[in-house]
């Protein structure tokens, strides 16, 4: 009885957290969708990947075909990498996806006839690419993708000899090339600035803004040094054994996470006791558990 009693409860928490995630991918698609119809579209500038190769061909089509507009377009060519998706990365990313490529078009269609918020290039550039980096980031976020240029990246790098990050430049190169030809070459370099604004935005949303660094002290008074960091700093530290490379000496070394803000603080602390600790502060990009908070003590 007990045991379908906590079944039933886990699947309410699943139906829950699903719930909340396709909520933010709206979210997230609503966005991106605000930053191309009401920013970069209205200025002639584009974004790269497929939203890029979309807006291009909707511009070109949109005398002769107007049936062929962004949304149709970034669907259709988005579903081919979303199928290809669905066998790379799984059932739950291709869902994801879809459903926000979806939400895009959706959403674009029903913002196609608003007014543009700024007409001044510059202004669409900056404020353009921050909104659509947000809404992309927060769709990747929640398991998610707007576009499948990544995911063809995984698919030809197992046999080309490139990397993903490497193809996608390649693929991006050609598109805003495009883009020269077809809007201009001022359109096209602010759709390189759009781009790299967006790309950044995306990473800052992903990884949080509570960025996290990762400490690593090595000291002969690793015993003192970690009760110090636990009784000013409020960090629990974890032990780990090394060996030294030119001694050969065992040697227990310190491994602390601390906040960006933290890092002075925690400098001083170790300093206090052992000014001749060797210390290593590394990114991180993500860090969740064991009741980590970023609280500044």
């Amino acid at each position: 009885m007990e045991e379908t009693k906590v079944k039933k409860i886990h699947r309410k928490e699943s139906l829950g957290h699903l719930i909340i995630r396709f909520i933010f991918i709206i979210i997230g698609s609503g966005m991106a969708a605000a930053a191309i119809e009401l920013f970069l579209v209205p200025n002639r500038i584009i974004d790269g990947g497929i939203i890029g190769i979309s807006l291009i061909l909707s511009f070109l089509f949109s005398n002769d075909f107007p049936i062929i507009n962004f949304g149709t377009l970034v669907v259709v060519l988005n579903l081919p990498f979303m199928y290809s998706g669905y066998k790379q990365i799984g059932k739950t990313f291709m869902i994801s996806s879809v459903f926000a490529i979806i939400s895009l078009a959706v959403i674009e269609e029903m913002l196609h006839h608003v007014s543009p918020f700024v007409t001044e290039p510059i202004l669409a550039t900056v404020f353009g690419g921050l909104l659509l980096g947000a809404g992309v980031g927060i769709v990747i976020r929640n398991g998610g993708s707007m576009d499948g240029t990544e995911i063809l990246g995984i698919i030809l790098t197992k046999k080309l000899p490139f990397s993903v990050g490497e193809f996608v430049m390649f693929l991006n190169v050609f598109i805003f090339g495009w883009a020269a030809f077809v809007f201009g070459i001022e359109e096209a370099m602010y759709s390189v600035m759009t781009y790299y604004i967006a790309f950044k935005t995306i990473d800052t949303v992903i990884q949080g803004l509570d960025e996290t660094k990762a400490v690593i002290i090595v000291s002969d008074y690793y015993e003192e040094v970690s009760e110090a960091i636990l009784d000013r700093m409020g960090r629990g530290t974890t032990k780990l054994k090394g060996k030294g490379g030119f001694t050969d000496n065992e040697k227990d070394v310190i491994y602390v996470v601390v906040t960006r803000l933290e890092v002075t603080k925690l400098k001083g602390v170790v300093a206090d006791i052992d000014r001749d600790a060797f210390i290593t502060i590394m990114n991180t990009q993500e860090t969740k558990g064991a009741k980590f908070k970023s609280a500044i003590h």
